[in-house]
């Protein structure tokens, strides 16, 4: 007798059962009211992971919905149908008498050229949450978690060298087609992730300054509860400790070569100095 499901496909088939409900309701269900759009190995999850344990705060199906980047073509009503409803939402603010807050954190937004336009178009009074760390620590960060995943075969400093091969034209085709899902622009943009300014400045010609929330993550790694604060400050929420501070997606690796860490310091550092004089703000990266 032939098989309905192949076991290997089960878990997408009952992930798809279990989600099928949502998107029947996706009518009576929420946007999110604030987005963690970045950047990418720069303490997102931890930061969610946070912010979901707050009373106030209910979180997305999946921390990552990746909407804005990969996920446009499935339109709003897949996308409402990874939050809560609105009947939901009434009963805690009415009933349980406190405030009510829903987001998502996908931390590729901050990188992809078409997600500032259509975040404005989808939720424009949708609160952003940045993290920002030292580009060169992130983009090494990177190397090590794509290579964790078998995503990239090669040394780090063959990838520095690799990436503008790998990158050209890619950024050309996304703008010419919000469909098209870039491998090479996902997975192997060491240096082009760290340039913080040029992909700030997309974001803040659409939002204004007041909407936006820019953090730097070595702040966050050595003080979490005192960051959480200002973010819930951000968000309108009651102060709320939590009782532990767990890093998420921590990981251990080598220490990066001497020589290419002073190479990476003297690229990135004119791009920081932008930085600065764009958001305003002082970022302690050498």
């Amino acid at each position: 007798m032939k098989r309905l499901v192949d076991p290997q496909r089960l878990p997408l088939f009952l992930k798809g059962v279990a989600k099928a409900p949502r998107v029947l309701t996706a009518g009576i269900r929420l946007l999110p009211d604030f987005l963690i759009i970045g950047a990418q190995r720069c303490g997102t999850t931890s930061l969610q992971r946070y912010l979901i344990q707050h009373p106030c705060v209910a979180p997305s199906f999946r921390k990552e919905v990746h909407f804005f980047d990969r996920n446009l073509k499935k339109g709003v009503g897949w996308y409402r149908a990874h939050f809560p409803s609105a009947p939901y939402k009434y009963y805690v603010t009415t009933i349980l008498g406190r405030r009510f807050l829903t987001g998502e954190a996908s931390a590729a937004y901050l990188f992809y050229p078409h997600a500032p336009k259509k975040v404005l178009q989808t939720v424009p009074r949708a609160k952003l949450i940045v993290l920002l760390r030292n580009p060169v620590d992130r983009a090494y960060s990177q190397y090590q978690h794509e290579a964790s995943l078998k995503y990239e075969t090669l040394l780090f400093e063959e990838a520095l060298e690799q990436e503008p091969r790998r990158l050209e034209g890619e950024r050309e085709k996304m703008l010419a087609d919000e469909g098209y899902d870039s491998y090479s622009y996902r997975h192997h943009s060491y240096l082009s992730r760290g340039v913080y300014a040029d992909q700030l400045a997309m974001w803040m010609k659409l939002f204004s300054r007041e909407q936006m929330l820019i953090l730097q993550s070595e702040d966050f790694f050595a003080r979490p509860s005192s960051v959480f604060q200002k973010v819930l400050q951000f968000l309108d929420l009651p102060p709320c400790e939590l009782r532990e501070y767990k890093p998420y997606n921590a990981r251990e690796y080598s220490t990066m070569n001497a020589a290419t860490r002073r190479r990476l310091n003297d690229y990135f550092e004119p791009h920081n100095r932008r930085l600065r004089e764009l958001v305003g703000q002082n970022f302690a990266w050498n």
